[in-house]
């Protein structure tokens, strides 16, 4: 019998790296890249206006990636037509008819595909995994913090 793996920075990535690849192929079917769709989410839940500098933030901190990247996804965003500059307050971003449609279809598939992926997971697994988890970005985060 072959215990279970104890948690560690290996198992934390490759459970990321193939869920982040099977969320690459949804978004792919759609021309969506990964920032992209942060951006998108960021916006829509904040219900579907958000200011420019607390979303740039907010990706830089989760994503940690730089503020440049950020605005790359917002401009191409912009570019098509997915969110907008509020003409009343150009330091808000507003999420489209078309943006917040692709917000849906993206949303929809990765139900399913969560659905699939959590499947018969006991809840207090998936409890004490999100505890774990958390504490450890909380960790790593002090660290990079210079803590």
């Amino acid at each position: 019998m072959t215990s279970a793996p104890t948690v560690n920075g290996q198992i934390i990535g490759q459970a990321h790296y193939a869920t982040r690849a099977v969320l690459e192929g949804v978004l792919g079917a759609t021309g969506t890249t990964f920032h992209e769709s942060v951006a998108l989410n960021a916006t829509a839940d904040n219900g579907g206006s958000i200011e420019r500098r607390p979303l740039v933030e907010r990706m830089t901190s989760t994503l940690k990636i730089d503020a440049a990247t950020v605005e790359t996804a917002l401009a191409e965003l912009i570019a098509q037509g997915l969110l907008e500059v509020e003409p009343e307050d150009p330091a808000r971003l507003t999420m489209t008819a078309g943006g917040s449609k692709l917000h849906r279809t993206h949303r929809a598939a990765l139900a399913e595909i969560t659905a699939r992926l959590y499947a018969d997971l006991p809840a207090d697994d998936l409890a004490a995994a999100g505890r774990v988890l958390t504490e450890v970005t909380a960790r790593a985060n002090t660290v990079l913090a210079g803590g």
